[in-house]
């Protein structure tokens, strides 16, 4: 697949087909965590897996979606759950930009997920304590996202920016997602 084309498709999913992620496709988030860039390769960034299905239902408890829709839409439902989550970890004990670092790492990952057609949702708004607790992070981690992972069960594409930049969905309950044209976003000196 020509990466423009990986680009255009690796919008975020919410609901997923009840199909666990192999191994294969676990094993190439984790290498393109590894390989990521990182500034004066500090390499500050760590994963921890949630793939157990009893483990995975705990972190369902501790996740909020879809901030732009109600919950009856954006909140997937029983047997919509993703199966995968990744816990994505900084190291305080390094200095400099680890955000910057653990952005380039988060792109990394959900790509090479959905190179093998696997999707993806990067989670902010999260229950950092309990997660922290349930995850065993020792004090000098600090969890930053969770990524959820899982085969999508709806469409997620790319429609021109009106007004409102907030997805929505369709009649068919596919993801919206409002963007701006490359005229809106580059200028040339």
């Amino acid at each position: 697949m020509d990466v423009m084309e990986l680009l255009r498709g690796r919008r975020t999913y919410r609901r997923f087909l009840q199909k666990a992620v192999p191994e294969e496709v676990i094993q190439d988030i984790i290498e393109a965590a590894r390989l990521s860039s990182a500034g004066s390769n500090r390499q500050a960034t760590s994963l921890v897996i949630v793939h157990q299905p009893a483990d995975v239902e705990k972190v369902n408890a501790l996740v909020k979606w879809a901030a732009f829709l109600p919950p009856e839409q954006g909140t997937p439902k029983p047997g919509e759950q993703p199966t995968l989550y990744v816990a994505v970890v900084q190291d305080t004990r390094v200095s400099g930009d680890l955000n910057t670092d653990t952005g380039i790492a988060l792109a990394n990952m959900t790509l090479a997920a959905w190179a093998k057609g696997v999707g993806s949702c990067i989670m902010g708004a999260i229950n950092r304590p309990k997660l922290t607790a349930l995850l065993g992070l020792p004090e000098h981690e600090k969890l930053h996202t969770m990524v959820a992972f899982g085969y999508p069960a709806h469409k997620s594409y790319i429609v021109p920016l009106q007004t409102d930049n907030k997805y929505y969905l369709d009649a068919e309950g596919n993801y919206c997602v409002p963007k701006r044209s490359k005229e809106q976003i580059a200028r040339y000196l």
